[in-house]
């Protein structure tokens, strides 16, 4: 019909299903790519890395690790690289990576020793009292990341049936990454 290519309406996916919440860890967003021929590579949010132009020791850890990094398989595997000299630090003196796939990592024996996953804090039917229920608790007794650290960043609720992935921070949730109070006022 005149060169016009009908565009269907996406199926909209149901509210109350099941979801995972996780501990929102404020470290830099990391990825590791495994190919099928053994080559391991270390990734930041944006852009492949190595240790010459790294993004704050992660390549370099990569390397070290690479042995121990291919019992991940073959793929990308996405993943929190956080604290000592990271953003929050968390009170630590070591780095460590945290992977984002509770699903298949969660308690996995296999997991290769030097990968940690995010903290689950609640798996079960998607709610905003489970979300508020999981805030204070951080709020109140600190991460599940880092025992004692008592600034955690938030949440990250990822929603099965949608297939999404969607945060709410302790601090400043209203606002723009980045953006202060001043900011705000400003462009007011």
């Amino acid at each position: 019909m005149n060169g016009l290519e009908f565009q269907k309406f996406p199926k909209i996916p149901r509210l109350f299903r099941s979801c995972v919440i996780t501990e929102k860890i404020d470290g830099t967003n990391a990825q590791i790519k495994i190919t099928p021929d053994g080559l391991v590579f270390a990734g930041s949010r944006n852009r492949y890395i190595t240790p010459e132009d790294d993004n704050h020791g992660f390549a370099a850890w990569v390397r070290y690790h690479r042995e121990e990094l291919l019992g991940l398989g073959v793929g990308t595997h996405y993943g929190e690289w956080y604290g000592c000299g990271i953003n929050r630090n968390y009170g630590l003196f070591e780095k460590r990576f945290a992977l984002f796939n509770t699903f298949k990592w969660g308690d996995c024996e296999s997991r290769p020793a030097c990968c940690g996953v995010v903290p689950v804090l609640f798996q079960g039917e998607f709610s905003d009292v489970a979300v508020r229920t999981c805030m204070l608790n951080l709020e109140n007794f600190g991460s599940v990341a880092a025992k004692g650290f008592m600034k955690p960043e938030g949440v990250v609720v990822y929603h099965e049936a949608a297939g999404q992935y969607f945060k709410v921070t302790l601090e400043n949730d209203g606002m723009p990454k980045g953006a202060t109070n001043e900011a705000i006022h400003v462009k007011a």
